[in-house]
């Protein structure tokens, strides 16, 4: 039987910080009304010539050096991502072309900021039946440029970056099982409700979010599914050696794991530094507990995250 598993994690952050002191001479806000209520500090903003296939280059090259695989063995694309280059091509395919990768399937997936987990389930279905070998996996956003920066509710929360990952064939288990959901009644609810019709915008191009909804939805949702992944693994939240979490809001984060009696301690944070990067917090998260030597060998992984939709999921790893 043959299973899939990570080989390799790349991440990318844009070298402009904006902090909270910054936004408190471009808004009617605070440090510590932002700090105490999102747990974000400060967030990375791409120059205004990048586009997020710019992103995903850096942080697929770490995950490839990573992984140690060069562009031949490659035979699949996927890009997560709400903000892509543009209407078309693909964000994917034009990141395959950025990094020299010729005739192997290129394509997006949009489920937001549940973007990276329902890519990395698609990417285990094609390498675990033998459709390909290597699958790339990014996450990548720019959500900078859908923000009203005259909107306090909003463009405190979000920031930008990518990170990567490479899926490979293996003979032992690495993705153990993977859970995917989708509620449309909640559409309005966080969503960015523009279109281009005629050559002009219509309605708004611009986050809008109803915070008190998402909050309470995100909790109870994400406690269900990472149970929901626990328990088809006969396994106990106590078994889990790390929670990595989509990276929207410290009180979601921890009012989380503690409905799940999974101490802080066990959980991967970094939106304090990052914001709220959509698709892209997930695998930068994990990077970064790759590289500081948090996540070793054997242990097991649960990423789980929540977005706009509403779509949630979770991907149950062992290391």
């Amino acid at each position: 039987m043959m299973y899939s598993k990570i080989i390799g994690t790349g991440g990318y952050l844009p070298e402009k910080i904006l902090t909270n002191k910054d936004l408190e001479a471009m808004v009617d806000t605070s440090d510590e009304w932002i700090r105490t209520r999102t747990g974000i500090q400060q967030r990375h903003i791409a120059h205004k010539d990048q586009v997020a296939s710019d992103l995903a280059l850096y942080a697929s090259q770490n995950a490839m050096q990573a992984a140690g695989v060069t562009q031949k063995d490659i035979d699949l694309i996927i890009v997560a991502t709400t903000t892509p280059d543009m209407v078309f091509p693909s964000t994917a395919c034009i990141l395959q072309e950025k990094l020299g990768i010729d005739n192997c399937p290129a394509f997006d997936v949009q489920a937001v900021c549940s973007g990276f987990v329902y890519a990395l389930a698609t990417a285990d279905m094609f390498v675990r039946s033998g459709k390909c070998r290597n699958a790339l996996v990014v996450g990548s956003e720019i959500y900078s440029k859908i923000l009203d920066w005259n909107d306090r509710s909003t463009c405190v929360l979000f920031g930008d970056g990518a990170g990567a990952v490479v899926l490979s064939q293996s003979e032992h288990p690495g993705i153990l099982s993977t859970h995917l959901h989708a509620s449309g009644s909640y559409s309005k609810v966080l969503s960015v409700p523009g279109s281009i019709g005629g050559g002009e915008i219509q309605g708004t191009p611009f986050i809008n979010m109803d915070g008190n909804t998402v909050f309470k939805f995100a909790v109870k949702v994400l406690e269900e599914v990472v149970r929901e992944a626990i328990a088809e693994n006969n396994l106990q939240a106590a078994d889990i050696d790390w929670l990595i979490p989509h990276q929207a809001n410290i009180r979601i984060i921890k009012s989380t794991a503690k409905k799940l009696g999974i101490p802080m301690e066990k959980v991967v944070t970094a939106v304090n530094k990052h914001g709220n990067t959509s698709a892209a917090s997930i695998p930068l998260a994990l990077d970064m507990a790759v590289r500081d030597g948090r996540i070793n060998s054997d242990q097991l992984v649960l990423l789980e995250g929540v977005g706009g939709g509403f779509t949630w999921g979770a991907a149950l790893l062992r290391w």
